[in-house]
């Protein structure tokens, strides 16, 4: 009787662990393909290209580290006369915004 107690215990403690585990998993798994599934590019034209030109050739500088410009992007510039809207409440992730200036970069090339 009390092997069956020990044995119910230790289940009702490991089966709710495995399953935060695989819930875990799961949610890295889908933050993955979402950052695969996003379209710099068609995001860019659709976003970016307006006040950054074709070829992002206008109010970019190229030569900030990345880790600038992907902030930049998430939390906006408060410059004078143009102001960057903070694209991270619009719903771009911090991989999404790294991709951005990835192909920013590109396109001064």
């Amino acid at each position: 009787m009390k092997d069956m107690l020990k044995k119910i215990s230790v289940g009702l403690i490991v089966m709710p662990v495995l399953g935060l585990m695989m819930v875990n998993t799961a949610a890295v798994g889908t933050n993955a393909a979402a950052v695969q599934d996003f379209d710099a590019a068609a995001t860019y034209k659709a976003k970016c290209a307006m006040c950054h030109g074709q070829k992002a050739e206008k109010k970019f500088d190229a030569t900030k580290a990345d880790e600038v410009l992907v902030e930049s992007t998430l939390k906006g510039v408060d410059a004078t006369p143009v102001k960057m809207p903070a694209y991270e409440t619009k719903g771009i992730t911090a991989e999404q915004a790294k991709a951005l200036v990835t192909h920013m970069k590109s396109l001064k090339q």
